[in-house]
Formats: structure tokens, C-alpha cells, sequence
């Protein structure tokens, strides 16, 4: 995701001031009227990522079954790999949340810019993941020996798309924005893999789940990032010309 060039990216609306606290809830008002009607604005560049993020997907739906067949059903295993999943998506959001500390108590507009813009692209993921759950209501791997049906009617089978993968790479998204340099970007993305790894070691997602929850936090972190953010002194990037966002 790191790699893309520029045309192959979602748009974002010409750039804002800075979000301040109090901004917080109409921007990520108007966020998700942009999310959720972004599908009317896909133009033909959009298909250079959108067709190999569609083939992925196809493939891991092909698969998926069998592959979460293959995996170990331990349940030590699975509780341990479940448990790392939480502890590295806790550690992944402890990084905005700590320069948004240093950012108040120290001045630090990056910093505080970092937090600010990490919180906004946080909450409007979850209410897209938390939507998409209730439309799509995807059996969990471990029911029905990994069927993977979608608009189940059982009662807690939310399993598309993965909320630790779509809130992690939300994240490393802005903070790979935010801090362009290759180092914090193998960290973050590297970080965020993890969380989806763990989850489908877990046994508490397929790998489709993880795909697309990872894809859209991606786009959903880089679109607010490319909306709010202060240059800091850098050479601004070329406009974006596509416009799924």
C-alpha cells in the first residue's frame, strides 16, 4: 500500500485548516457523507487500485474456507494469538494518543496534529465498520466449521470486516503521513500487518476480513490526512486526481 503512486490514489477535497478539538464532530460528519457516497465519484484512474484490491478480495473469498480449515483450531493457540492481536492494536493506537500528549504539553503542532487527525480517521472507521458488520453479518471461522456464510441470523457472527485490522491500519496510515520517513513506515505498516495476522491465527477472522478491513482503514486514514494536514515546512505532494474518496 506503502508504494503507490500518487494518480492511483483516493482524492482529497482541496486542503482544510487544521482540525481543533471542537471541530472534531462535524468534520467527521461530513467525513462520512464523503465515505459513504465516495462509490458516484469513481473515475477510470480509480481501477488501477481498485481492480487488484477486487481480485485479492476475490481470491481470498475463494479461499477462505479452506484456508481457515488449515490453521490450527487449538484453543490455547487461538486465545494467545487473539490476546496479541489486542495487545498490538492497543500499542499501534498508544502512539497517536502519546503525541497528541506530548503535542499539548509541549506545543508540539505535528505531534498534536498527529493525535488530532488519528482520532478523527478512528472514528469514522469504526462507523463504517460497525455498519458494514450489520449488513454483511458474517459467520465467525470457528462456526460452522469455517462456512463463512454472510446475513447470518446467529447472534454475534460479525465477522466482516475485521475491526482490529480496519482501526490499525487507520492509524498507520496517518502516522506514515504524518512521518514519511521509511523507518516509522516499516514500524506502523509492519505493526498493523501484525494485527491482522493475529486475528486470522485467532480463528476470529477470515483473511478476506482482514483485507478489506485493512483497505478501507487505509483509505479512510489517508484521506484525512491529505485533508487537514499542515505541510511542516515540506514541498506540498502533487494533487490527487482520482476521486473514490
Amino acid at each position: 500500500m506503502t508504494d503507490a503512486p500518487a494518480d492511483a490514489l483516493p482524492e482529497a477535497p482541496a486542503q482544510q485548516p487544521p482540525v481543533r478539538e471542537k471541530d472534531l464532530p462535524v468534520a467527521i460528519l461530513k467525513d462520512q457523507i464523503r465515505i459513504w457516497t465516495s462509490p458516484v465519484r469513481i473515475r477510470l484512474p480509480d481501477l488501477i487500485w481498485l481492480f487488484p484490491l477486487a481480485a485479492a478480495t476475490g481470491v481470498t473469498l475463494s479461499t477462505d474456507t479452506d484456508t481457515m480449515r488449515e490453521l490450527p483450531r487449538d484453543p490455547g493457540f487461538n486465545k494467545d494469538s487473539v490476546n496479541a492481536s489486542n495487545a498490538l492494536l492497543t500499542s499501534q493506537i498508544a502512539i497517536p494518543v502519546t503525541l497528541y500528549g506530548i503535542g499539548v504539553f509541549k506545543g508540539d503542532i505535528h505531534a498534536r496534529e498527529t493525535g488530532i487527525l488519528s482520532g478523527e480517521a478512528l472514528a469514522d472507521s469504526a462507523v463504517l465498520d460497525q455498519v458494514t458488520k450489520i449488513i454483511f453479518r458474517r459467520e465467525r471461522p470457528l462456526y460452522n466449521n469455517a462456512a463463512g456464510g454472510f446475513f447470518s441470523s446467529q447472534p454475534g457472527n460479525k465477522s466482516f470486516p475485521s475491526s482490529h485490522s480496519m482501526l490499525a491500519w487507520t492509524v498507520a496510515a496517518v502516522t506514515a503521513g504524518e512521518y514519511p520517513s521509511k523507518w516509522v513506515q516499516l514500524g506502523t505498516y509492519s505493526l498493523a500487518s501484525s494485527v491482522s495476522l493475529m486475528r486470522v491465527l485467532g480463528q476470529e477472522h477470515f483473511p478476506t476480513d482482514v483485507l478489506v478491513g485493512g483497505a478501507a482503514g487505509w483509505l479512510i486514514g489517508h484521506y484525512v490526512f491529505e485533508k487537514h494536514r499542515i505541510r511542516h515546512g515540506k514541498t506540498p505532494l502533487r494533487p490527487l486526481t482520482t476521486g473514490a474518496y
